[in-house]
């Protein structure tokens, strides 16, 4: 798959033998369209705990599809440079919101449904971006990208 930002295109890869139900929520929102033209707001850059989150149309942070399915979890996840996984609000309370690493984040405890993997190319993009930092305001850590807006333009399946 092919996440189109204002940063360039992030490629990333699906692990349905691992999360089936989060890979196929995700693949039925984006063949709809629901991550089209929508913010990053997002963006945590310490050195344990660098993200960008994804996945809220409205760009508030507790926007999603309207529904929220099971975790599906080892309680062995770990979130190096490069993983894709699910943000939510607390057990079971996945939805659209998503994250990508670009550095090794040890500062995550195993709660996010990891689902795929981001590609080189991708995760330098995130990577550079991150280099401006973040501005400091979301309670949970991190903030808006200091890069600017940070959107995506459309997700392709293929």
């Amino acid at each position: 798959m092919v996440f189109e930002t204002t940063l360039g295109d992030i490629a990333a890869t699906l692990d349905a033998d691992a999360t089936p139900c989060t890979v196929n929520s995700f693949v039925s929102l984006a063949e709809q369209g629901f991550f089209d033209d929508s913010p990053c707001p997002r963006m945590a850059t310490s050195s344990s705990f660098g993200i960008l989150q994804c996945g809220d149309p409205s760009g508030t942070g507790s926007g999603g599809p309207g529904y929220s399915f099971a975790d599906e979890l080892t309680g062995e996840e770990t979130y190096e440079a490069g993983t894709l996984a699910m943000a939510n609000a607390g057990p079971n309370t996945n939805g659209s919101q998503f994250f990508m690493v670009f550095n090794d984040s040890p500062g995550l405890t195993p709660d996010y449904n990891v689902f795929g993997t981001v590609d080189p190319a991708g995760l330098k993009l995130l990577t550079d971006a991150a280099k401006e930092g973040d501005d400091g305001s979301h309670p949970a850590g991190g903030g808006v990208p200091n890069a600017g807006p940070i959107d995506i333009t459309a997700v392709t399946i293929g």
